[in-house]
């Protein structure tokens, strides 16, 4: 089997018939599987999945009762067979021609990692292009590091991805941000398509959408401990070292005013930010990044304002 595409499900009903008609088409030509996995849902997500189950052999329904998109795909893998593994959420979609050319580059270049093109679709309809590394770029592992990539945008195979013991994190929503960066330190078999094979569609109502205050919000500061515990552990902070400071910096001080910051109940969170970044990176405001010219002096004063938890 070629490649097994694994689905996390939670209250997914509304988007869900969109997702699965779009990899059943993508996938037809190519040996492989779905594994939709539901996560506990209490809208009709289980019912339609076994719907579709019915009429289609490549769809197997699987169910965690684990909370948590982290703990979904890894227990996914687990129960995986293709070749290759490709993570896709349900209120998404795929091209049709994305599987074929996908599994077609990995083949042919013997490749762990193939990055592939991405759009984000806001709810108004209009489309944010999402560029892939160029595996040709000197620097690609550097820009592929900061870039704050999803596991949807890379097709891994599988066996490299098992024997290296690699697992998302669980009961937290950063469940992606400690692992996805790390990625490239463990392979030169790097690959890539630059086109658009995935709508990642900005849905009002997911995890990191919410009108209300949410304490997950704060799990943010587990996944960027556990994401500099694997640069350590592969002994790459020296090497990446600005390229894993700006992660934090970008992660710490923009997505924190976005998400956390605009809450009462989150404002505790820019002290955690000060403390981390003293912790880990007390010199940030000298990074190499952040101190390019294509760096304007407004957005410095908007992180510097940031870290003492002012919001503009």
């Amino acid at each position: 089997m070629k490649i097994s595409i694994i689905i996390p499900v939670f209250n997914s009903g509304k988007y869900l018939g969109r997702c699965l008609d779009s990899v059943l088409s993508a996938l037809k030509g190519t040996e492989g599987e779905i594994l939709a996995v539901d996560n506990g849902s209490h809208d009709d997500s289980l019912e339609i999945l076994k719907k579709y189950e019915k009429k289609h052999s490549e769809i197997k329904v699987l169910e965690c009762g684990t909370p948590g998109a982290g703990a979904v795909r890894n227990f996914a893998v687990t129960k995986a067979k293709g070749e290759y593994i490709w993570f896709v959420d349900a209120d998404d979609e795929i091209t049709k021609d994305s599987v074929k050319k996908l599994v077609k580059k990995a083949d042919e270049k013997k490749a762990d990692l193939v990055m592939l093109g991405l759009a984000r679709v806001y709810p108004d309809g209009h489309k944010e292009r999402v560029a892939v590394m160029d595996p040709s770029d000197p620097d690609y592992k550097k820009k592929f590091i900061m870039a704050e990539n999803g596991p949807v945008q890379i097709l891994i195979r599988r066996k490299w991805y098992i024997e290296h013991d690699f697992k998302f994190l669980e009961g937290v929503i950063h469940e992606d941000m400690d692992l996805i960066p790390a990625l490239v330190l463990y392979t030169d078999r790097f690959e890539s398509i630059d086109e658009t094979f995935y709508l990642y569609y900005q849905n009002p109502d997911s995890v990191l959408h919410k009108t209300s205050w949410d304490p997950h919000y704060f799990d943010i500061y587990t996944a960027l401990e556990s994401l500099y515990k694997r640069f350590k552990k592969a002994g790459a902070v020296a090497k990446y070292h600005d390229e894993l400071e700006w992660f934090f910096i970008w992660n710490l001080l923009v997505d924190s005013a976005k998400y956390y910051g605009k809450f009462k109940e989150g404002r505790s969170g820019f002290k955690r930010s000060r403390e981390m970044l003293k912790e880990y990176f007390p010199n940030w405001r000298k990074n190499f990044y952040m101190n390019q010219k294509k760096i304007s002096p407004k957005f410095k004063l908007w992180l510097r304002l940031s870290y003492f938890g002012i919001v503009i």
